[in-house]
């Protein structure tokens, strides 16, 4: 294939969720660039509105079938069929799916039984049923046994597997996955906008770039209170929502402790308006519990904040030590030490030289983790899926 044909499925629209806009978008321009032709097809879940449109963006041509008109059960099985017509339509050498779950779990596995010749690669970029998303948004309970049992089987089922990190990695292969079939790919940087985003630095500025349940938020505003304490000019610009109204807890905890006039709540924003916010914080704050789905994950706002030349001081879980270098771009801490990571942000303010260098090694080292740089790795997983589908 001197051109391969990429059809990516994916489990949700384009618009409002982090999966799409943060991973699956941004390798398929990749792709594009490296001369493969991409089609991204898409339910319209949380965005109707996209619903039965195909467009063009930068190169990759983005699909969002019918919403679906029937009721309960026979509407899954509609837009699980809508999916199915419009894979096949795009004629694909490569069915490439996003997250093995939901609608276009079910599609991927209609499409691998009834056109066993497409090689089907998955990609897992969470941990999705028990451990992981199922044990945070509140699914019906036929929903969390379907994701559960989804996930433990389409990635054996699959010709080839990538993952977002090492422990989905070592996951996969606990499942039956084989252990040469499982290529990491994990999270990069939009080098773009990094290269343009301006450098703003406000004084003792923090950032809190987060959906509230990567950390225990009762354990984490005594850490907060502790650095204002130390640092009574700074300012602590929270950018996010909870998925259950966590960050309403969040906000009445720091007025408990009489930190409020350091903190202000900016909710949700669009992408458009994080990086001026971003280019205006010194550091960026990054709790994290050390739990499975935490592990599991590859954070895309860790990168983007890396991008944006912010010095980080984190806990030390997960995929963290991939992407920050202690002592480099930003300082790793130990999860249960709640003195060292304010110890590790004041520490970083009372230090400017060693501040300025951080920023400057945390811009490079996003520049180096391109999405370009991912491309060899889904190409040795397309050639993998390609031959292991030829011997079967």
């Amino acid at each position: 294939m001197d051109t391969p044909r990429i059809t990516m499925i994916a489990p949700f629209g384009i618009r409002p969720k982090g999966t799409l806009l943060a991973r699956m978008l941004p390798l398929a321009k990749a792709l594009t660039r490296a001369g493969m032709r991409v089609h991204i097809v898409a339910p319209p879940i949380h965005n109707p509105q996209d619903a039965d449109t195909t467009v063009v963006i930068d190169g990759v041509t983005v699909t969002h079938t019918p919403v679906a008109m029937l009721p309960s059960v026979l509407g899954v099985a509609q837009q699980v069929g809508s999916l199915v017509q419009a894979v096949r339509r795009s004629m694909p050498d490569i069915l490439y799916l996003f997250k093995p779950k939901g609608h276009a779990g079910l599609a991927a596995r209609w499409i691998q039984l009834t056109n066993p010749h497409i090689p089907l690669v998955v990609d897992c970029d969470d941990r999705e049923g028990t451990g992981g998303w199922n044990d945070v948004l509140p699914y019906p309970r036929a929903a969390r046994w379907l994701f559960d049992w989804q996930e433990r089987t389409l990635p054996p089922r699959a010709a080839a597997v990538t993952v977002a990190s090492r422990t989905l990695q070592s996951l996969c292969w606990a499942d039956g996955c084989r252990a040469d079939g499982v290529f990491y790919v994990p999270n990069a940087a939009d080098v773009p906008s990094v290269a343009e985003l301006p450098t703003l630095r406000h004084g003792q500025t923090m950032v809190l770039y987060t959906r509230f349940w990567e950390f225990d938020v009762a354990a984490f505003v005594p850490v907060l209170a502790r650095i204002c304490a130390a640092l009574p000019e700074c300012r602590i610009d929270v950018i996010g929502t909870g998925e259950q109204g966590e960050e309403r807890a969040f906000a009445s905890l720091v007025a408990a402790a009489g930190i409020a006039q350091h903190v202000t709540m900016h909710g949700w924003l669009a992408p458009e308006s994080i990086g001026p916010l971003l280019a205006q914080a010194s550091i960026a704050l990054v709790p994290v519990r050390d739990t499975l789905i935490n592990r599991a994950r590859c954070s895309a706002k860790l990168l983007e904040l890396l991008g944006a030349g912010i010095a980080v001081v984190g806990h030390d879980v997960g995929e963290m030590r991939q992407f920050v270098a202690h002592g480099s771009n930003g300082v790793l801490v130990a999860p249960d030490d709640v003195d060292g990571f304010a110890d590790a942000v004041i520490e970083l303010f009372g230090d400017e030289a060693r501040r300025t260098a951080m920023q400057g090694a945390a811009m490079l080292s996003a520049r180096r983790e391109c999405w370009d740089a991912r491309v060899p790795a889904c190409r040795a997983a397309f050639g993998y899926a390609t031959q292991q589908t030829r011997d079967r």
